[in-house]
């Protein structure tokens, strides 16, 4: 095969390849200078090479390695923002969508769990990751966020909101999880903070993603804080955002809201939708596109189990 050149398809990729290769040798010992540099700029950015994928299986076997190697990196620059935001998306991410996403109701029992706890400890890691990424330029947040959540959240800036949506959203994940560890549901307000801020700088960020949440956030029960209005409101506001390109809102309130009000025929109506996106038509959201509808029709299976009336 005869070397690359600027002509040949692949090209771009080289500076990439030669990285990764030469961090290979160096994984057992400290890795720095340019190699690192470079690695860790790739790594932070790879988020958007695997949102065009349009084959989940081959993301779900890359992403054990790189998200490894991103914390390989991180014990040599341990506050490098790009690279604890790229663990925080990442491991929110594949917990999502390879953990939690192929839990199966026809599993025993014991494996569920097995597989509920680990996406709980990865969403975890995950925030800890944000945490400290936003601890960078705000030292002390994590447990201002503990204490006055909302003062905490006034310190963020525009620059933190892809930090801050990461965050909650694994966060909120963990909670949602694990809403039998009183210790974790203590945690909404911070959670919900977070997002609040996230909206004030930027509410149209990443087409609506923020919007997504707070409809799962708002469809919680009143008495922790939730509404279903407000979560109607984010609904409206996502799909609009998006220009109904995404399935995620439909999937956000279909599972959430219209489930907690045994509303059914909402319920097909919404997964509908979702299911009816073409993936391929909007190249960013192509992978969680078919994500989501992958869950949408799991949901639609399971619909008998989630609904106590049959719909007539």
């Amino acid at each position: 095969m005869p070397p690359p050149t600027a002509t040949t398809p692949w090209a771009p990729l080289r500076p990439t390849l030669v990285y990764a290769l030469l961090a290979l040798p160096l994984a057992a010992c400290s890795i720095s200078g340019l190699a690192t540099r470079g690695l860790s700029s790739a790594l932070a950015e790879s988020g958007d090479v695997f949102a065009s994928d349009d084959d989940p299986e081959l993301v779900r076997d890359a992403l054990p390695f790189g998200l490894k190697t991103i914390e390989l990196l991180l014990s040599d620059r341990p506050e490098d923002t790009g690279l604890l935001l790229a663990a925080a998306r990442g491991f929110t991410q594949y917990s999502y969508a390879f953990i939690e996403g192929e839990l199966s109701a026809d599993l025993p029992y014991s494996e569920r769990e097995r597989g509920r706890e680990r996406a709980l400890r990865m969403y975890l890691r995950a925030r800890d990751y944000g945490l400290r990424g936003l601890a960078v330029d705000h030292d002390g947040i994590g447990a201002e966020l503990s204490l006055d959540p909302a003062a905490a959240t006034q310190r963020l800036e525009l620059e933190d909101v892809e930090l801050t949506f990461w965050t909650a959203l694994a966060w909120g994940a963990a909670i949602s999880l694990g809403q039998e560890r009183p210790e974790l549901v203590a945690d909404i307000d911070a959670v919900r903070a977070l997002l609040g801020r996230a909206l004030e700088l930027d509410a149209g960020f990443d087409e609506g993603a923020v919007h997504v949440a707070l409809i799962r956030i708002e469809s919680l029960p009143e008495m922790m804080g939730g509404s279903p209005e407000r979560a109607r409101e984010h609904f409206e506001r996502a799909v609009g955002l998006s220009d109904g390109r995404s399935a995620a809102p439909y999937l956000a309130f279909a599972s959430s809201l219209s489930v907690a009000n045994q509303d059914r025929a909402e319920f097909e109506e919404l997964l509908g939708l979702a299911l009816a996106i073409d993936p391929d038509a909007t190249p960013s959201l192509r992978l969680a596109n078919h994500l989501d509808q992958r869950r949408a029709r799991v949901l639609l299976e399971r619909a008998d189990d989630l609904f106590l009336e049959p719909l007539e």
